[in-house]
């Protein structure tokens, strides 16, 4: 246990009740009977994907789901989400396939992180291989970067400015800050763990400083309630401060993208075997 834990240098942790993964899965099949669609993924987002959930952190389970083909065959365009009431700590929505492969093409970080959850409830064999590859296709650093630099200005701007701060706000800063260091300095999509984003990204050597301090932080968080608040961290806060300025001296260079009409073919594809499935009464 002991050499496991020295491989990262950042506490990690991504804890599931039991119980709950078995509530999580009863409700994922509630959704295909109750809408008629398949469920192709589903997973853990926000903090307990990310490594560092609080005792009172939600159950944030996102799906991707496929309709029937009749539902695509409509001039009114439909609603393509699902979104099942909040029941105490479980929070569980899903996007159609053809919105999530419309976010996919606009490289949106949302839908990426969800492909690249430590925690997966559902993940169909066939379908999701080749949808993690086009994802990675058709990835454009430079929208994925401006999203994550915007986003940890605007965390910044909103929540470290007073003398008090919640804890987990640090995090919702540094978190989108080093995935657009990750981006610029290395091809690909940035992981949604935070342990690996800071494994890529900081030196151990260079940063042993600024590691310390954010393993600090994540120890309080991890054991504190989602609201509780500390102090100003002098390190952290300034390594922030200096990035958000390397971020706004130096926008990064777009990198080529790959083709796009292998999302329709992917969509037509996934769509009519799904169809056929259901009519033969199985799944395919």
């Amino acid at each position: 246990m002991q050499k496991e834990e020295q491989k990262e240098f950042l506490r990690s942790a991504h804890p599931i009740d039991p119980a709950m993964r078995e509530e999580v899965m009863a409700n994922l099949r509630a959704i295909e009977e109750r809408h008629n669609v398949t469920v192709l993924f589903a997973c853990e987002s926000g903090s307990r994907g990310w490594g560092f959930a609080s005792p009172d952190s939600d159950y944030d389970v996102r799906f991707i789901y496929v309709n029937r083909l009749p539902w695509y065959l409509t001039v009114t365009p439909r609603r393509d989400v699902i979104e099942v009431p909040i029941s105490g700590d479980l929070d569980i929505n899903g996007w159609d396939l053809r919105k999530a492969l419309g976010l996919m093409r606009e490289s949106n970080p949302t839908l990426l992180e969800w492909l690249r959850s430590p925690i997966v409830y559902r993940d169909d064999a066939v379908a999701m291989p080749r949808f993690r590859a086009l994802s990675e296709a058709v990835f454009s650093n430079a929208r994925a970067w401006h999203h994550y630099s915007s986003m940890a200005k605007k965390n910044f701007r909103e929540h470290l400015q007073a003398d008090e701060v919640r804890y987990k706000k640090y995090l919702y800063v540094l978190r989108p800050l080093l995935a657009a260091r990750w981006i610029r300095t290395q091809p690909g999509v940035p992981p949604m763990r935070f342990a690996d984003l800071a494994q890529h990204t900081l030196d151990a050597v260079r940063d042993a400083a600024l590691i310390d301090e954010i393993n600090a932080l994540l120890e309080v968080k991890m054991r504190a309630g989602e609201a509780a608040t500390s102090p100003r961290w002098p390190g952290i806060h300034a390594f922030i401060e200096a990035e958000l300025a390397a971020n706004a001296a130096e926008p990064i260079t777009p990198l080529p993208q790959a083709e796009e009409a292998g999302l329709d073919a992917f969509l037509y594809e996934t769509v009519l075997r799904f169809d056929a499935a259901a009519h033969q009464g199985g799944r395919a």
